[in-house]
Order: structure tokens, then C-alpha cells, then sequence
């Protein structure tokens, strides 16, 4: 039964040193092997003997380390060298290492338990069965301390002496003894399986966004480019960050009375409005054409459709892709801006003159 406890707890020690790992220390599994000397407790009646381990363990913070370790040792007794008491086990030993940056060697402190087996030969004369021998296991427990190299060459070393309680109760040399206190003195190597676990990349400080990466008013134009940096939601945006009017104001192409040829004066307006489109490559816009209300509907939608005509042919012709422009529509005269005839119905040439127009109207 304690044979089996100590299984479960040994691999059970190891599961957590798995579970426990971590990338900010040497987390590497390690195979350990000492030979020293086992100095024995007196009431054994044996002799003084040499001592061999064989672990496997791994660092489970950057302080403590977890070995599971195999041991043997057997020494004769004192009054008779041809009888010996084998001992063997196996423990778990946990590790508080105090390591300082820089130092080659670094102390640590020891706590174990385990189990020990017992192989104790006697003089069993004159049985013909002699010498007898009394095989048992019990529970063990061991202090220490050391030093230990750190990681940085292919193996470490490490120096150690602990004081085992060996707890058997059933010996036949010291019949009266219960548990026996035995100092391990050795040294040993711990060697790393595997590469050594590559440094921390410290990850570089931001980079403060530039203001081609930034646009505060949310207009899908970058703050270096935007020239109106508190435009409004809704607003139609151009290139530049500023908002484009809804119409290009065409205040001044008019037409004379039932014309649709464009006036000198005109040209020049139109010019300015080809060079706002230029400016602006991704606006849409209609053109459409409006008359006054002489004449019959029919004649004015004609009339209205010439003039927008007029208007298109000259962007057009002057640059701007007819892909962005809707139209010519005309309307002939249900959009006037202006009132045709005066209160006291008498005709008004100024409203006249103003609703024989063409617009550019904004459709994007």
C-alpha cells in the first residue's frame, strides 16, 4: 500500500511540475545523477557506503524546482563484512533555490518524502538458510541543502548534503530502533533536455499614428489631405475634406426669350463650373434646363431639353466626362424660382429672365 501511495504521489509531483510550467524561466525537463557518500546512523551497525541517484524534474516557477529521484546505497555491517543492507527508493524532492543574476552558484533548500526499501541481511546460524534476510519498505523524509549552477552552460552542477529519516521499525540489527538518520553528502550534474527557450521578444512602443492614418470628422478624407477638418455628418465631401455645394451655382447662364444658344456671359460661368467638376472627379451631377411660362408645355419642354443640351454639349466638350453627368433633362417651366407675372397679374420680365436657366444638380 505505501509502495502505491508514493507511485501516485510521484507522478502526481510531475503532472503538477507539467501543469505549472511557464516561458518566463527555463521550464526545460532536466535529468539529474549524484554519487556521494551515505554516512550512517549508527544504530544500524553498518558501515559508512557510497550512494548513487537518477531523477528527472523540472524548474515549476523561476525559484522552485520539482525532481522525482531514484536512490541506492549498500553498505555491509560493521561486524561482519560479508553481510550487507541494501537500501533503495525513490522520493520527490521539492527545491527553493534563492538565484541572484550573475552568481555561478546559488544555494537552495531541500524537502523530500519518499519511500525506502530495506534488503537486511543476518546471521541466521545454524539454519541451513543462513544468512536470513528481511526485505520491507517504510516511509522516508529528507532535509538539505545545496548549490547549484545556473543553466547557462550545457550542464549544470550541483553540490549537496541532507539528513534522510529513514522510518523502519522492523530491523533486525537494531531490533529496538524505529526510524534511523542517515547524512547524504554528494555531487551531481543536472542536465537540460532540449534547446533553451528563446528570450522574451519585449515588444516595441507604438508608433504614434501619423495624420494620413487618422481622420477625426470621419469624412474618408486623412487629416493631412483635409482642408475642413470639422465637416458634418451628411455632407457631400470632396477630395480636399470640404463639402461640395448641392448645386453648382449657374447664377447668370440664362437664356434670351425663346433661345437656347448660350450668351457670351454665360460661357464664362460655365467655365467656372467645369473647373469645380475638374476639381471633384467623383461628383455626379444632372443637367437640367428650365424656361419661363410663355408659351405652351409641350414648346417649353422642348425649349427646357435645347437648353440643357447646350449646357451638357459644353462640359463635354470642355473635359467633363459625360459618365458623371444625368441628363439633359429638361423641365420646362414647372420649376421656376422666380414669380412669372406680378401680384396684379401684370407681367414680371425679371422673374421671366431668371426661370430661363439651366442648373447642375448634385447627385452623389
Amino acid at each position: 500500500m505505501n509502495k502505491k501511495i508514493l507511485t501516485a504521489a510521484l507522478l502526481g509531483g510531475l503532472a503538477f511540475a507539467q501543469a505549472a510550467s511557464a516561458q518566463d524561466f527555463d521550464d526545460r525537463w532536466y535529468l539529474t545523477g549524484s554519487a556521494g557518500f551515505n554516512f550512517q546512523d549508527s544504530d544500524r551497525t553498518t558501515n559508512d557506503a557510497p550512494f548513487v541517484t537518477l531523477g528527472l524534474g523540472k524548474f515549476i516557477s523561476p525559484n522552485w524546482s520539482l525532481d522525482g529521484e531514484l536512490n541506492y546505497q549498500n553498505p555491509n555491517f560493521d561486524d561482519n563484512q560479508d553481510l550487507n543492507w541494501s537500501q533503495y527508493g525513490a522520493s520527490i524532492d521539492l527545491r527553493r533555490h534563492f538565484i541572484s543574476e550573475g552568481r555561478g552558484w546559488n544555494p537552495y533548500l531541500l524537502m523530500g518524502l519518499g519511500y525506502q526499501k530495506s534488503e537486511e541481511e543476518y546471521n541466521n546460524f545454524p539454519s541451513p538458510d543462513s544468512p536470513g534476510e528481511r526485505k520491507d519498505g517504510n516511509f522516508a523524509a529528507k532535509l538539505g541543502v545545496g548549490l547549484q549552477t545556473t543553466f547557462d552552460k550545457r550542464v549544470a552542477v550541483r553540490a549537496e548534503v541532507a539528513y534522510r529519516g529513514d522510518f523502519d521499525d522492523k530491523s533486525v540489527a537494531a531490533a529496538d530502533e524505529s526510524w534511523f538518520g542517515d547524512v547524504l553528502a554528494s555531487v551531481g550534474v543536472v542536465i537540460p533536455l532540449g534547446p533553451p527557450p528563446a528570450a522574451a521578444v519585449v515588444a516595441p512602443p507604438p508608433v504614434a499614428p501619423s495624420c494620413a492614418d487618422l481622420d477625426d470628422d470621419g469624412d474618408g478624407v486623412n487629416n493631412c489631405d483635409d482642408k475642413c477638418p470639422n465637416s458634418q455628418p451628411g455632407q457631400t465631401i470632396g477630395p480636399d475634406g470640404c463639402p461640395v455645394p448641392v448645386s453648382i451655382d449657374l447664377k447668370g447662364v440664362n437664356f434670351d426669350f425663346d433661345k437656347s444658344n448660350l450668351r457670351p456671359d454665360a460661357v464664362a460661368i460655365l467655365s467656372e463650373a467645369t473647373e469645380i467638376l475638374k476639381r471633384y472627379p467623383d461628383l455626379r451631377v444632372e443637367v437640367a434646363g428650365h424656361t419661363d411660362s410663355k408659351g405652351t408645355d409641350a414648346y417649353n419642354q422642348k425649349l427646357s431639353e435645347r437648353r440643357a443640351t447646350a449646357v451638357y454639349n459644353y462640359l463635354t466638350k470642355n473635359g467633363v466626362d459625360a459618365g458623371r453627368l444625368a441628363g439633359p433633362i429638361g423641365y420646362g417651366e414647372s420649376r421656376p424660382i422666380a414669380p412669372n407675372t406680378n401680384p396684379d397679374g401684370s407681367d414680371n420680365p425679371e422673374g421671366r429672365a431668371k426661370n430661363r436657366r439651366t442648373e447642375l444638380n448634385v447627385q452623389n
